[in-house]
């Protein structure tokens, strides 16, 4: 039986639970029947997608457990020898993925982390050693900024300095013009928040000899730079060698089960692999997740051109469709995109777009915008499309009727 001081810890404890989900005054607040809301719509969009005949993209999300292992074991047929031992703290295929991983960057190593967030702490500490310097520059879109809950700082004693503006990629001018002193340049390529953007193949390099002008270093966050070859026209060893450093995704894009890898000069990744453990990051066994890698690169790496040219086609699709329906203000966003992502804004609130999109699915399995709506500002909202393996069946034909058959979906469109 509890003590009295342990009786009334956990009575607290339950009191505080109470008032902040309303339980104690016998009603559910208002915020918490939002969340009910935005869970059940969640839930009725994971399962439209699950039963969708058409989509643009099926993420790993959208399948079953039964359905990703059984594809895992028939595409790994020849890509790796399934007879050998597993893998034991980082060895046998985790080290066959790490080398595959720095032979296409062109980098001397790469080390497998369980997820990029600790790959980029990890990063960016070693280079503040080795700099002298904490402070990391990052547009303030970048993802450690937006989605880490200030790791950075609050974990490795980094300090973020913002640089650039808008939704774009910091320039070169902005690069030299910065005020504060900073050890690393930090470039996310693409930018996903702004639009999933690129600059150009003269602004990137421009960017780069303005933080070489500065002694600083230069780490591309490439979660998503699989793709971006189509779009710089050169290949990943070319882009990964503007940097000194580079961490690259193995599921945002190759369809991966998890993990990433940081990959750069065979001394800052055998520092790494230090701090990975240092970090929680030396796991067991991983060859589910590294199986699942070695699948991407070898199946879904090839095709990203296609689906970066493809999403052209879709998105310009997208705005012919938009402007035949008559809707006052949508956008693509940008118009000709960078990579096989790119974003789509709608003047209605995100539950209307959200709740258009997830009723198309479920009355005519097809799913037009198979992503969560967020809001871009008052009275606007925005999503998320990606262009893959099933979206090449989509003629701009189709991707315009399914336009059509969604804007009518939309309040006072019928």
């Amino acid at each position: 039986m509890p003590s009295p001081v342990r009786r009334g810890m956990i009575r607290g404890m339950t009191d505080t639970a109470e008032q902040r989900t309303g339980q104690d005054t016998g009603h559910v607040t208002g915020q918490d029947t939002e969340q009910a809301a935005r869970e059940r719509l969640r839930e009725r969009r994971t399962a439209a997608q699950l039963r969708a005949r058409r989509t643009l993209s099926r993420g790993g999300s959208a399948r079953t457990i039964r359905e990703r292992l059984a594809e895992l074991t028939e595409a790994a047929d020849g890509v790796y020898d399934l007879d050998e031992p597993a893998d034991v703290y980082g060895n046998r295929i985790v080290a066959a993925l790490e080398e595959r991983v720095a032979a296409l960057l062109g980098t001397e190593a790469a080390a497998f982390f369980p997820t990029g967030t600790m790959a980029q702490q990890v990063a960016m500490r070693c280079w503040a050693a080795r700099t002298g310097d904490p402070a990391v520059a990052l547009h303030p879109l970048a993802h450690p900024e937006v989605h880490e809950r200030q790791a950075f700082s609050q974990v490795s004693g980094l300090r973020p300095v913002q640089v650039g503006e808008g939704r774009r990629l910091p320039t070169a001018a902005e690069i030299r013009d910065l005020e504060e002193p900073f050890g690393t340049l930090m470039l996310e390529l693409p930018l996903r928040d702004a639009g999933f953007v690129l600059p150009t193949w003269e602004e990137l390099t421009e960017a780069v000899e303005a933080a070489r002008e500065r002694d600083a270093v230069v780490h591309i966050d490439g979660a998503r730079l699989w793709e971006c070859t189509e779009h710089f026209g050169r290949p990943l060893p070319e882009i990964a060698g503007l940097a000194d450093s580079v961490y690259v995704s193995f599921y945002k894009s190759l369809g991966g089960f998890g993990g990433a890898a940081l990959a750069g000069p065979r001394t800052l990744v055998e520092e790494a692999k230090t701090w990975r453990h240092r970090y929680g990051g030396m796991i067991f066994q991983q060859f589910p997740t590294a199986l699942s890698a070695l699948v991407g690169l070898d199946r879904e790496l090839p095709r990203l051109p296609a689906y970066v040219r493809h999403a052209r086609v879709v998105a310009a699709a997208l705005r012919e469709g938009f402007a035949a329906a008559g809707l006052p203000w949508a956008r693509v966003h940008p118009e000709q995109p960078h990579t096989h992502q790119f974003q789509v804004w709608l003047p209605y609130e995100p539950e209307v777009a959200a709740e258009a999109a997830v009723r198309q699915g479920e009355e005519t399995s097809v799913l037009l915008f198979a992503n969560a709506w967020d809001a871009g500002g008052p009275g606007l909202a925005f999503t998320e499309v990606s262009v893959q393996a099933e979206a090449l069946e989509w003629t701009a034909d189709d991707v315009r009727a399914a336009v059509r058959d969604f804007v009518g979906r939309l309040p006072g469109r019928a």
